[in-house]
Parts: structure tokens; sequence; C-alpha cells
């Protein structure tokens, strides 16, 4: 067997563990499609695939990190989140990946309600910030799916073109 097949194997490995890490949080999805893309081009000595297609999907990378970041604390500030709501999302987050696929939805808006409740604030207040965090993670969700379809374009139009 070819050792390229083997690393282009391993490269669409990456990217399809990528799409799949956009909606599943343990898994750092964009970032593992990158590494897809370059061990994809580095397989032939970047013949295929030259610095600048590599330095806009790097961009694209690190914008979407931003997203990342950014969506969630967005959603959470907008109705007054407090730290423990934002703690409570990531830790709900966590544990609905137990109780997939339903569980991604319900954990990050259970734990930022809880996280929010224990910080005092009153059922409906609490609800309202377990809301608007979840929000933000689905806004993110859609912005990173985006991305990484930009991703896969010029991905696609650096190789075949």
């Amino acid at each position: 067997m070819d050792l390229s097949f083997i690393l282009y194997a391993l490269a669409a490995l990456l990217v399809a563990a990528g799409i799949a890490g956009i909606i599943l949080p343990a898994i750092p999805g964009v970032p593992l499609m990158y590494a897809g893309f370059l061990l994809a081009a580095g397989t032939n000595g970047f013949e295929r695939i030259g610095w600048v297609p590599l330095l806009v999907l790097g961009v694209l990378t690190a914008i979407s990190l931003l997203v990342d970041v950014l969506s969630t604390v967005a959603g959470a500030q907008r109705v007054g989140a407090s730290r423990l709501a934002l703690a409570g999302s990531v830790i709900g987050t966590l544990a609905g990946l137990f109780f997939m696929p339903l569980g991604l939805f319900v954990g990050p808006f259970a734990g930022a309600l809880a996280g929010e409740y224990l910080h005092g604030r009153k059922l409906g207040q609490a609800t309202k910030v377990g809301l608007g965090t979840w929000l933000g993670i689905v806004l993110g969700i859609a912005l990173k799916l985006g991305l990484a379809a930009a991703m896969l374009m010029v991905f696609a139009i650096a190789w075949f073109v």
C-alpha cells in the first residue's frame, strides 16, 4: 500500500473529525480541519496547494476560534449572565455529551440556567440567561459551519484549479 494513500486517508479523517467537532464541543473542529488540509497539501510536497490558500485557511481557522469564544460570551452578556452561568454552560455542554444528541442542545441551556440560579437570580431571569447563552452557542455553531464550508471550497478550488 502506498504511503501517500494512508496520508490522504488520515487527512480526510481529520477533516471529517473537524466537521463533527464543529457541533461536538469537546473536539476542536476547525483546527482539526486545518490540520487535515495541511497534511493533504504536504503529502505531495505542496505541489497542488501553495502558501496563499494555506494562509487563507489559517486565517479562517483563527476567525473560527474567535467566533467560538465571542458567540457564547455575546449571547450570555446580552442577557446579563453571571460568571456562574458561563461556567454552568461549559459544564452543561460537557455533561450533554453523555446524552447525545439531545444533550448537546439541552446541556448548555440547563447548565447556564443552573449557574445563574445558583448566582441568586430568580427562575425567570435564570431561564432568560440560559436561553441567551444557548442561542449564542447555536449562532457560533452556524457561523463555524459557514467558515468550514468556505474552507472546504478554498481547498477544493486550490486543489483542482
